[in-house]
């Protein structure tokens, strides 16, 4: 990626928890100089104030027309955080969001309908650089804009474009918080390891590396997901037993994450209102 355009006008990131920590953690090993960096965070890590040491920016003084401003706060924290960026609305900044919930409109209200905006929806295994990212931008946002914002995302993880952001609050429901869903599936499966028989440390051990390796063996295969399930379900075998309670129409996994999913997407929703 090519970061001159950053290194040149800087970048200004609006708030650096886990994900600000993650994407600049990224940023700086991509080749982002770290002088072209501007941190607004009220309560720096020690991480982060190391990072200011090296040349990283923290709490100073904002450039004047900086490439991209990456608003990375909770959306309950907006109103008392946006107003810092005022004076960079209504130019060529661009403004990468990724609040959940939060739309593109809210953004333009703030900083004027001539702001360019992209709204963004990463998840938490970004903090180890296995993330996917969906985006979409605004009307203001260029092809150009659009690839600097894609460019900064990928330090963390894969990225997908959407044709519509009503399509975020599906994305929000299955990727942004669908980590969640398999975090309580180890939970869960590791209770049931216990349930049999199984040391508690034991049980979580074999759980989580079973749901690791059969995510990076899903993402790497060439088969379908649905395939590499009958590859390894032999006729009348354990795993068919445990799949005819899992795959039950009524009361096994796919009704229930449906409803799961929609729950989270209704939220996504009333949220955005």
């Amino acid at each position: 990626m090519d970061f001159s355009r950053i290194n040149a006008s800087g970048l200004v990131l609006l708030g650096c928890g886990k994900m600000g920590s993650a994407m600049l953690q990224g940023w700086l090993a991509g080749g982002i100089d770290p002088a072209s960096v501007y941190i607004l965070d009220p309560k720096p890590s020690d991480w982060l104030t190391a990072r200011a040491n090296e040349g990283v920016h923290l709490n100073e003084h904002l450039p004047a027309a900086p490439a991209i401003c990456i608003v990375a706060v909770k959306p309950q924290m907006m109103g008392d955080a946006l107003p810092q960026l005022l004076a960079l609305g209504g130019g060529a900044t661009i403004f990468l969001s990724i609040a959940a919930g939060t739309p593109i409109a809210m953004f333009e209200r703030v900083f004027g309908a001539g702001t360019p905006i992209v709204r963004a929806m990463p998840n938490t295994p970004a903090a180890v650089g296995r993330g996917i990212t969906a985006l979409i931008g605004n009307a203001r946002v260029s092809e150009q804009d659009l690839d600097l914002a894609d460019g900064l995302l990928q330090a963390v993880g894969q990225t997908v474009r959407l044709a519509s952001e009503d399509q975020m609050d599906a994305v929000t429901a299955v990727s942004g918080s669908g980590p969640a869903y398999v975090f309580h599936m180890i939970e869960a499966l590791a209770a049931a390891g216990e349930s049999e028989g199984l040391d508690a440390g034991l049980a979580m051990a074999l759980a989580k590396a079973t749901v690791a390796g059969s995510g990076a063996l899903a993402e790497a295969a060439e088969d379908t997901p649905a395939q590499l399930r009958i590859n390894v379900t032999s006729p009348n075998g354990t795993t068919q037993a445990a799949l005819e309670v899992l795959m039950d129409g009524k009361t096994g996994l796919p009704p229930l994450m449906r409803k799961a999913v929609k729950a989270a997407a209704d939220r996504s929703r009333e949220l955005g209102k």
